[in-house]
């Protein structure tokens, strides 16, 4: 284990807390900043003992190689190089970046991993918060960019001072779809993963006929609009509900347009989509949200085996099959 993955294991594992009810077995622990949450049918204490350890070690393991916040991980390093030097990756690493690519090509650039420094221009634990100007905000977006990284085989180079990446977008959701198939390979069928409310089910819980996922009411946070039944599926949603602000009658959300530099303001309030993996139904949820009710709504229409729903300040638009997934 390096340096830089020692605290994060610490940290992870002194978090984790394991309860029984019957055949479920329910992992809770923090890590990414965020709480997770993972829920397996199994009656083996070998094998509970195995993939609780295992999702563990590899849920910290992630953090500290791909965390923005952990300057010697991975991520921390090529930021500390752009404009400077190549830096060397792994073969997973390569896939995760590769991915990264498909993504934003998908999106037309709505999803941007090297974002980051725009989001740290609009800082929102600034009390009040701050609103940069037209000018400082176009000087930033000089510096973002997906078509600007320089990649090859087994390396990366972010080529002006400056650029960083963020993987904050996509990587929840990808641990989230790793930790399902790690159940899976050790013959776990029945699970749930959810860390920060992006979740991924296989399966059904213990005489139940499918995982019941509730839905956020942006109106109302702490109550749910809907539930909706899924099992082999993912929901993932986005919001700017809780994390808003006005000023001078404008509203100022924290999830920002890569393209233009500025935070959405499309009366969008959140986005939740169903799909067959994590990262899908992730980067859908979020790009829907960029790009708008109408917009958004064809977008994962046009995915196939995608649904979702669109909370807007007055309405509520959903494509023609979610409405099967809503628990009656």
């Amino acid at each position: 284990m390096s340096v830089t993955a020692q605290p994060v294991h610490e940290r992870v594992r002194n978090s984790a807390r394991v309860s029984t009810e019957g055949q479920l077995n329910t992992l809770a622990f923090h890590a990414m900043g965020t709480h997770c949450r993972v829920s397996f049918a199994a009656n083996a204490p070998g094998l509970i003992k195995d993939f609780i350890s295992e999702v563990l070690n590899w849920v910290a393991d992630f953090e500290a190689r791909y965390s923005r916040f952990i300057p010697d991980s991975l991520i921390g390093q090529i930021n500390q190089r752009a404009g400077k030097q190549w830096v060397e990756v792994d073969e997973e690493t390569d896939r995760l970046f590769s991915l990264c690519q498909e993504l934003w090509f998908y999106t037309r650039g709505a999803f941007d991993p090297t974002a980051l420094p725009l989001i740290k221009l609009w800082n929102w634990k600034a009390d009040p918060p701050v609103i940069p100007d037209d000018v400082t905000v176009k000087r930033t977006l000089e510096l973002v960019g997906w078509r600007k990284v320089q990649r090859r085989k087994g390396a990366i180079f972010l080529p002006q001072e400056g650029m960083s990446i963020d993987l904050g977008g996509i990587g929840k959701e990808y641990a989230v779809d790793m930790v399902v198939a790690r159940a899976l390979q050790r013959g776990i069928g029945n699970v749930l993963v959810d860390f920060g409310q992006d979740v991924r089910v296989h399966g059904m819980p213990p005489g139940k006929p499918a995982w019941h996922i509730g839905l956020e009411d942006p109106k109302k946070p702490g109550s749910c609009w809907a539930g909706v039944g899924v099992r082999d599926h993912a929901v993932a949603s986005s919001g700017d509900y809780l994390r808003h602000f006005q000023r001078d009658g404008r509203r100022y959300g924290h999830i920002l347009d890569p393209r233009n530099g500025y935070p959405v303001n499309n009366d969008c309030r959140s986005v939740t989509v169903i799909a067959p993996t994590c990262t899908v139904a992730g980067i859908l949820s979020t790009t829907a949200f960029v790009l708008g009710p109408k917009e958004g709504l064809a977008l994962i229409a046009s995915h196939f085996g995608a649904e979702g729903a669109i909370t807007t300040e007055n309405s509520r638009f959903h494509t023609p099959r979610f409405q099967e997934f809503v628990a009656s």
